[in-house]
């Protein structure tokens, strides 16, 4: 009878021992696994779901909400009620509203994964865009994506009820893109002017 007790004894031991380092193996391949979860992982998945965000946007007087609906390596496109921002992700101080879920980081593929903030802004140029760009100190400017290099863009600066045209440009204003907060098309018009223009 005794050595049943002892044996038994044991095996609770050791069932005991196995459960804590199973635990501990679980805790530490849970921490291994969020630390190579990315911002950019995060936001794929949410705009995967289809998920709404709040971000805090340095240069944004106020916190831009929207839905995420493309994401790039450095950029995350949000569709808010006054149109759809192109925020540089160095910009965002605060983010709620993401959710838990990541996809699998480096699954966006190689071409995804080049597809940053130069090759949106590009676009933007090619389609000779009306745009409104804020800067990280709140700086506004408007006008035409004339050109975009490889970390700047140069803006041809006109009034928002004038076409791009050689008459309306005041100024070409280079833009680096490390002071670039948000982007944002806007259809030209008195309407379109409500980010104040100190330019």
């Amino acid at each position: 009878m005794r050595w049943d007790d002892l044996f038994a004894d044991l095996e609770g031991q050791l069932a005991a021992e196995v459960a804590r380092e199973l635990d501990a193996e679980v805790a530490d391949r849970t921490r291994r696994e969020a630390a190579r979860v990315r911002l950019v992982d995060r936001l794929r998945a949410a705009a995967q779901d289809a998920r709404s965000v709040v971000l805090g946007v340095r240069g944004l007087p106020t916190p831009l909400a929207g839905l995420v609906t493309a994401v790039g390596p450095d950029w995350v496109l949000v569709r808010a009620p006054g149109g759809e921002q192109l925020v540089h992700l160095p910009a965002v101080a605060w983010l709620t509203g993401l959710g838990p879920r990541a996809v699998e980081p480096g699954s966006e593929g190689s071409v995804e994964a080049r597809f940053g903030l130069g090759p949106a802004l590009r676009t933007l140029a090619r389609d000779r865009a009306h745009v409104r760009a804020v800067l990280t100190d709140g700086t506004a400017f408007g006008g035409t994506v004339d050109r975009v290099g490889a970390d700047h863009l140069e803006l041809a600066e006109h009034a928002d009820d004038e076409p791009r045209r050689p008459a309306a440009v005041r100024q070409v204003r280079v833009l680096p893109f490390a002071a670039l907060a948000v982007v944002r098309p806007v259809e030209p018009g008195p309407a379109a002017a409500d980010w104040t223009d100190q330019g």
